[in-house]
């Protein structure tokens, strides 16, 4: 490899990895049992080639509205407890939001270096990414 990819600042542990999935499991197992709910997703799968093709939309048509993408957001979400979403109905979801500033003139960037300081924010002109492969059921565990 010519140039081989430095590690990342945020790896965790194997065993601290398991110990967050089971805390999950737990809880949440716990929450939908009280509310005699289905068991629901504890893990969301996405292809790289899905990720790599989402990264390349983000960033391509983040530049044409103007904006310098910089990260995706996770958020988790639950889809409505409608027939419409079939099987998903009522369980959590995970869907990617990109982040990132407006790109700045320099003459602006002059004006305003304490704008230039501040921290992402969605961008709401680009489309979330959703529908990964569900883990349920049953649930896998790490």
């Amino acid at each position: 490899m010519k140039n081989p990819p430095s590690k990342p600042n945020q790896l965790i542990t194997k065993e601290f990895a398991r110990q967050l999935n089971v805390n999950y499991n737990k809880k949440r197992a716990s929450l939908a049992t009280a509310k005699g709910q289905k068991e629901d997703a504890n893990a969301i799968w996405y292809s790289l080639e899905e990720l790599e093709n989402y990264i390349h939309y983000i960033k391509t048509n983040g530049a044409k509205d103007g904006y310098n993408v910089d990260g995706i957001r996770f958020y988790f979400g639950v889809y409505p407890d409608d027939e419409k979403h079939g099987e998903k109905a009522g369980l959590t979801t995970l869907f990617l939001v990109p982040t990132g500033k407006k790109a700045q003139t320099d003459t602006a960037k002059i004006q305003s270096f304490a704008m230039a300081q501040e921290s992402s924010s969605d961008i709401q002109s680009l489309e979330p990414m959703n529908y990964g492969n569900i883990g349920r059921p049953p649930s896998l565990s790490y």
